[in-house]
């Protein structure tokens, strides 16, 4: 078992391998944390690991809450998610690359990201200004019939395109604008469905490649039946995420 030491940095959405990630970066302890990863030189990954929060909350409060509206927000790393953060965290996360971190006069921080390996959540460590993670890395397996699974879930994205688009007539991708390996294929379309955590959260944690396609092509068939009526509905940005406010 390969294990590494990140930085970690809990969110309400699901971060897959190959997808940008931006960030706008404001409270203490995620400051701290890009301050850390500045200080890693620039020909070298500044690398931390994004998990989906499961209970908890990406923003700590900020001001008296209820019930009892003279409580005091908690502070530090912790704030948010519980005494044992790893109950409040996913299992399966993603290791990020920081391309561009850029400090702003106010302290705060715009970053992009960009997603890269799997990882498996063995603890969480809360004793510095930010939250670390002992993690293991996840080999990605293709499993069986990778390759027709994937052929087939670029045909059913197509026509999922088209009805969130609300273009039935016209194309919008030909074949030569899409990936044709199956691990970029399930995990491009896991990015760009219009899906809850808990779903995006199981396609990132399929066993092997082949049992990801397999769910994203029922997810598919099933989605685009459900928008068939419903043609108004915006396409998505295959391989970006939106605007995290950490």
């Amino acid at each position: 078992m390969t294990t590494v030491r990140l930085p970690l940095f809990p969110l309400n959405s699901v971060l897959f391998p190959g997808l940008v990630l931006p960030l706008n970066v404001f409270e203490e302890r995620y400051r701290a944390m890009m301050r850390e990863l500045l200080k890693t030189p620039e020909d070298e990954p500044r690398r931390f690991a994004v998990v989906a929060i499961r209970d908890g909350h990406e923003v700590a409060p900020s001001a008296p809450g209820m019930p009892d509206p003279t409580a005091l927000p908690d502070r530090g790393p912790l704030a948010g998610f519980g005494a044992d953060p790893v109950k409040a965290f996913h299992k399966v996360g993603c290791v990020a690359d920081a391309a561009t971190i850029r400090e702003r006069a106010d302290g705060s921080f715009e970053v992009l990201a960009t997603g890269t390996s799997r990882v498996r959540l063995l603890s969480v460590d809360a004793s510095g200004p930010f939250l670390t993670a002992e993690l293991e890395t996840l080999p990605e397996e293709p499993g069986d019939e990778a390759a027709p699974l994937a052929e087939g879930v670029l045909r059913s994205f197509r026509q999922y395109q088209k009805r969130l688009a609300g273009a039935r007539e016209r194309s919008l991708a030909t074949g030569a604008e899409l990936p044709d390996e199956p691990g970029v294929v399930s995990y491009l379309v896991a990015a760009a469905m219009m899906l809850d955590t808990p779903s995006k959260q199981r396609l990132l944690q399929a066993p092997d490649t082949a049992s990801r396609l397999r769910d994203e092509l029922k997810l598919l068939r099933s989605e685009t039946a459900i928008i068939r009526n419903l043609p108004s509905l915006p396409a998505s940005e295959l391989t970006r995420g939106p605007m995290s406010l950490n």
